[in-house]
């Protein structure tokens, strides 16, 4: 008998698990603007998300603009979601990690914790030696890492406010790094999330029930006892 992992809330109109059950990637968009103060919501969810050590080693790019979401949609794969949404979000990781951003990073805790820089001085330390002690491209990769927390956190933040969000891999980063000027600004694009409202009647995939593992074979319960007997 499989386990029960969730009990749901009595008088809830919408709660995460409901929310989650209501997203899927939608296909097709109907181009109906969200509100701003939606879009807002999903961006302050963005900014609260957590990341390793709180360096936020990311940033995300909000496109509204009709034209340059056209001359996007052929660098996706020609996906129409990208000129259909609302918004497009580009989420895009550091290039590198520079003393320089740690130290900004540094000065800005010290402010808002009205602290002297110098408490944190082992922490700076432990930043710059953990940045020095990698690459360029093993930084990014770190800092790709945390954007995905990130854009995980914005696909539930939209579902939360019934907002359909798209979630996107498959785009030419280079190209797309390239029309954006990413580099002057020491970025690379790691994925897309287009904001919007699904166009039921086009998309094909909207009135499909949603697949996942069955949870008995998704979780795996383990105990002291269970390594033990791995390692014998």
């Amino acid at each position: 008998m499989s386990k029960q992992y969730y009990t749901p809330s009595p008088n809830t109109a919408m709660d995460i698990l409901q929310s989650l059950e209501w997203r899927y990637a939608a296909k097709r968009m109907n181009g109906q603007p969200v509100p701003q103060q939606k879009i807002q919501t999903i961006l302050e969810a963005i900014r609260l998300a957590p990341s390793s050590m709180g360096l936020q080693p990311y940033s995300v790019l909000v496109i509204e603009d009709e034209a340059l979401k056209k001359q996007i949609r052929p660098l996706a794969y020609n996906q129409p979601q990208i000129e259909e949404s609302s918004h497009l979000l580009v989420f895009a990781a550091w290039s590198s990690i520079s003393p320089e951003q740690i130290q900004e990073y540094i000065s800005h805790t010290a402010r808002v914790r009205n602290m002297p820089e110098t408490a944190l001085d082992d922490f700076k330390n432990t930043l710059l030696q953990m940045a020095s002690s990698r690459t360029d491209e093993e930084n990014f990769n770190w800092a790709a890492r945390q954007a995905y927390i990130a854009f995980g956190t914005a696909v539930l933040a939209a579902a939360a406010q019934q907002v359909d969000a798209t979630p996107m891999e498959g785009f030419n980063n280079a190209a797309l790094d390239e029309l954006l000027q990413l580099e002057q600004r020491g970025l690379k694009s790691v994925t897309l999330l287009p904001l919007g409202y699904r166009d039921a009647e086009r998309d094909w995939l909207a009135s499909l029930p949603k697949v996942r593992r069955e949870a008995d074979k998704f979780f795996i319960e383990l105990t002291a006892a269970d390594t033990a007997l791995q390692n014998a």
